[in-house]
């Protein structure tokens, strides 16, 4: 009778398993929609909790990430956990943060502060085919994904998978199946216009929301008997709301989005189920609504409980589906642990491969984690020579080969630059700076340029400099520089202006040097300067020559030149010079030569407690010589260099300064806000100038503050607040741009 019982458990048994194995193939679609994405994960918690078995998936745009990742084998509380604590907006700028340029980029970014992507050759001006270029967009996908290989055929997933994107030469859709998953799911996901398209087999390749936004065709071409369709398009908006040109984009999109959906839906037969959570009224730009949207998928995916139980499994047979899924999983994961037996470098630029592999950081031999290899990535990224940098694995039996895909800037090799600043204390002359530069790169192996540049407003210059990098390495160097600049000395009384020198002056300066680290350089070099000084009162110009050596050290690790939180800069530059100076006041000195020593030291640093920050400044300046007057003069005046006075009211060549400020991030903290911060500043300040040496007196220090309200932005800073001295000057100022 026992023997009778067990085999009866045991037909049974056998019955339901081979009922579940002839089951009907069930295809998982998933539509595009931005930040509503979190709503497929709502979906995919309802069907595990359900226990229905998911055959073949494919998605669109944020449908394409949401099923690649259940297709890698993760589940949906994995899923969720990474997708709703990963910041997204970041994946929408590729802005290289300041403190990972180097030394010179760094320099250069202060000054041309506007961020333009421009350049000339081919006889024509280029520009990106997107606003942004996907770098960060793309690292954070791999985040995500982790470091797997590249597949033959996504077939070889837990779940076979596909992603849809759109050709953008033809607009029909393109089935990406094979190769990089982090791929696929960018391209996918590739913004017309926003981002840069992404190629792929000879193709370009954007949003598949154009094309095929809710992929019912390739899941049933994947042998799916049945469908579940997750749709989470945005409803059209009212006539009402149609009151500008972004609404009107925005509205024009959503047709061609829905329009391709409708065609979907006509495919699906009455044993299909079609989800639709409502999430149409919601922002696709807006990721603090994703924990909102995932809520609503499960609510929709509730309301179709009854058709969905209908799929169901067994619980032997769903653990036996999750277990073959894992099994699958484990044989691309396992070999993320396996270490690295050689590295490929397809490097579509002029970058020196011993560059990129010392910039890289990463050696054969060594088992790559996640994060080493980001780090990596970032700092080739941050050499501000690429398009798009990113890495790729593939796994054979002796080890993992990583292969370094790096893409020169497609509007290279030459490049221009803008500088825009805007000062102005309500009560005497703007100070207005423009700054243009056009430099031609890669001009010989090493990585030569030619760099010229011009000013102009209340400082005027016209530059050329040729640099050129001595190794493959590019840490050491020479540079020429010629120069023409025309500068306005005013002096001020109360701040008012009671006299102004105009100066003229030419310039060459040939150096070598040392880039000791990324953060910093060592020079050493000549140089000649001859010019006039004029105001219109004197018998004839003033002139001078010099002519003599200069040693430069700078260090930076500033994460802002205005409105630090992190990092220190510090320069020292040391002139030596012989000079043919005019006294101004003693004819017998006229034209009398003599050495002189100018010194200038420079330092600013700061620390950050939560959204607290605290900045010192320091400046130092002196020029040593026997008798007569200096050219070689330092200001003061200005935003947080004595903020009660007119920018560069104190002119003179012995300076002594020095400032403690305070920051709050009043925006992040108080007022919510994610883009830019906002800061309420104050500062106390002390300081002065001096023409003769010995007349220098920490006892005539005058002391100064400020409160302020500041920003940075992609184009710079930008600032308003009140100054005052202990004097009684005082001053309102704002200035947008830079102000250094």
């Amino acid at each position: 009778m026992i023997r009778l019982l067990s085999l009866f458990l045991m037909l049974s048994v056998s019955f339901s398993v081979f009922a579940d194995e002839v089951r009907p193939k069930i295809g998982l679609v998933l539509s595009g929609g931005g930040a509503k994405g979190a709503a497929h994960i709502g979906v995919l918690k309802i069907l595990e909790e359900n226990h229905i078995p998911v055959d073949y998936i494919a998605g669109t745009s944020i449908g394409a990430y949401v099923a690649g990742m259940y297709a890698l084998g993760y589940s949906a509380t994995e899923i969720e956990k990474i997708m709703l604590n990963e910041t997204w907006s970041d994946g929408y700028s590729d802005t290289i943060p300041r403190q990972s340029l180097s030394y010179r980029d760094k320099q250069q970014r202060d000054r041309f502060n506007l961020p333009l992507n421009m350049g000339y050759s081919d006889d024509e001006v280029k520009v990106p085919n997107g606003l942004l270029r996907g770098q960060t967009m793309s690292q954070l996908l791999q985040r995500s994904t982790g470091l797997v290989n590249q597949f033959g055929h996504f077939d070889e997933l837990a779940i076979p998978y596909r992603a849809v994107a759109t050709d953008l030469a033809t607009s029909k859709a393109v089935v990406i199946a094979n190769g990089s998953i982090v791929k696929a799911m960018q391209a996918s996901a590739t913004v017309p216009g926003a981002l840069q398209p992404v190629e792929y087999e000879g193709k370009l390749l954007i949003d598949g929301g154009i094309g095929n936004n809710m992929p019912v065709d390739v899941v049933k071409a994947m042998g799916a008997d049945i469908i579940i369709a997750v749709d989470i398009g945005s409803s059209l908006v009212k006539k009402e709301e149609l009151t500008s040109t972004i609404a009107v984009l925005n509205q024009l999109s959503t047709m061609l989005t829905n329009a391709s959906t409708e065609r979907q839906k006509l495919l699906l037969t009455q044993d299909d189920i079609l989800i639709r959570p409502d999430v149409g009224e919601m922002s696709t730009t807006d990721f603090t609504i994703m924990p909102e949207a995932f809520s609503l998928g499960q609510q929709a995916a509730l309301e179709h409980l009854i058709s969905l139980r209908g799929l169901s499994i067994s619980d032997e047979s769903y653990r036996a589906y999750v277990a073959k899924k894992k099994q699958l999983s484990r044989q691309w994961l396992d070999d993320i642990d396996h270490p690295i037996v050689n590295i490929v470098f397809n490097n579509e630029s002029k970058v020196s491969e011993s560059l990129l592999r010392e910039t890289l950081g990463i050696e054969e031999g060594e088992v790559v984690t996640q994060e080493r290899l980001a780090e990596g990535v970032a700092a080739i990224y941050s050499l501000d020579k690429f398009e798009r940098v990113n890495a790729e694995f593939i796994d054979t039996d002796q080890g993992r080969i990583l292969t370094l895909n790096t893409r020169a800037k497609s509007w290279g090799p030459n490049y221009f630059q803008l500088g825009f600043s805007w000062e102005d204390d309500f009560s005497l002359d703007s100070a207005v700076s423009f700054d243009l530069a056009y430099t031609l790169t890669d001009l010989t192996d090493t990585g030569g340029e030619w760099r010229n540049e011009l000013k102009l407003g209340y400082e005027k210059l016209i530059s050329t400099e040729f640099y050129q990098p001595l190794d493959y390495d590019q840490a050491f160097y020479s540079r020429a520089k010629l120069s023409y600049e025309i500068k306005d000395w005013e002096f001020f009384d109360a701040n008012s202006r009671r006299l102004e020198l105009k100066q003229k002056q030419y310039r060459a300066d040939v150096g070598i040097g040392y880039n000791y680290v990324k953060e910093g350089m060592i020079e050493l070099g000549v140089i000649g300067e001859t010019g006039y000084l004029d105001n219109g009162f004197f018998i004839e110009d003033l002139a001078y020559h010099s002519y003599g050596g200069y040693f430069k050290f700078g260090y930076d690790d500033l994460n802002s030149i205005n409105f630090p939180t992190s990092g220190n800069r510090l320069t020292l530059d040391v002139y030596y010079r012989r000079e043919d100076n005019p006294s101004v006041f003693f004819e017998e000195l006229a034209e009398q030569k003599e050495n002189s020593l100018q010194i200038e030291l420079d330092w600013r640093g700061a620390l950050s407690m939560g959204n607290h920050a605290f900045v010192g400044i320091a400046s130092l300046a002196t020029v040593s010589k026997d008798e007569g007057f200096s050219v070689h003069v330092s200001e003061l005046g200005g935003f947080l260099n004595l903020s009660g006075y007119h920018k560069n009211a104190l002119v003179g060549p012995h300076k002594i300064f020095g400032a403690f400020v305070y920051q709050y991030d009043l925006g992040r903290d108080v007022l919510g806000m994610t883009d830019y911060p906002l800061y309420l500043g104050a500062s106390i300040e002390a300081g002065n100038v001096w023409q003769l040496r010995d007349q220098v007196d920490l006892d005539d220090l005058i002391y100064s503050g400020s409160l302020y309200f500041g920003t940075d932005t992609s184009m710079g800073p930008a600032a308003i607040g009140f100054g005052w001295a202990d004097d009684g000057e005082k001053a309102l100022f704002l200035f947008l741009g830079k102000n250094w």
